[in-house]
């Protein structure tokens, strides 16, 4: 790896990346924006974020106790929600440096969605927020998470959307394509931030994405937009032993 992880973060003319040039990209943006992540979440959302989270736990109907993995952690916001719910959370996350930017301590390793450090059947549920677009191969990732989740057990996975409504979607664009890019040059940097609203295309069509996710094993599988469709949860359930 460089020894300026910023020399991996692509430019905004350039093709997005793939393959291991993609995983290569994912950990470096995330350990250059990590110091400053959570304040730009709050500021370019509004602090949406902060419900969005909340009802992604809600939305895993877990009993307390239960052992969740929080995928793609980060600084550990959803960790802390689950903890606040009464869950006992697990965190892993591909970038070291948004692991130890953690501003309170939690259970957490450093793993590659692919290839979790986990046995079979280990957690009850599991959490991710904003990162399915991150993952080299998404279907790779979800199959991961039947491995690990009990059956019967659930995830709730938080990600971006495109609004249904025209008008939305045109002024989501305008905001998150043009505002949200010099938001994070201000706030952080500027070249991880005109990378991510890229990266939505990363992300299959609603219908793919819900069939993806029951052909990896997912029963019951949902999915639900939330603040008029700028961000949208996807709930199912494991389904029973294969």
């Amino acid at each position: 790896m460089p020894s300026d992880p910023r020399a991996l973060i692509p430019d905004v003319d350039a093709p997005l990346p793939e393959g291991d040039r993609k995983t290569a990209s994912v950990q470096a943006m995330f350990d250059v924006i990590a110091p400053r992540y959570d304040l730009v979440n709050r500021v370019m959302t509004f602090r949406m974020d902060v419900g969005w989270r909340r009802r992604t736990v809600d939305a895993l109907g877990l009993v307390p106790d239960s052992l969740v993995l929080d995928l793609a952690c980060g600084t550990g916001d959803l960790a802390r929600d689950l903890i606040a719910r009464g869950h006992v959370p697990v965190g892993a996350d591909l970038s070291f440096g948004m692991l130890a930017a953690a501003p309170e301590p939690f259970p957490r390793m450093q793993a590659d969605g692919s290839a979790l450090p986990l046995p079979d059947g280990a957690v009850d549920g599991a959490t991710c927020g904003f990162a399915l677009r991150n993952f080299t191969v998404l279907a790779d990732t979800v199959t991961e998470l039947a491995r690990v989740v009990r059956p019967r057990g659930r995830i709730a996975l938080l990600e971006v959307a495109e609004p249904p409504s025209k008008i939305m979607r045109f002024g989501h664009g305008i905001y998150f394509g043009h505002v949200v890019p010099r938001l994070g040059g201000l706030l952080s940097d500027g070249a991880a931030y005109r990378y991510l609203p890229r990266s939505v295309a990363y992300l299959p069509p609603p219908d793919e994405l819900l069939e993806l996710i029951a052909d990896c094993g997912f029963t019951d599988v949902r999915r639900s937009l939330l603040s008029g469709g700028i961000a949208q949860l996807l709930t199912a359930t494991r389904g029973s032993a294969r």
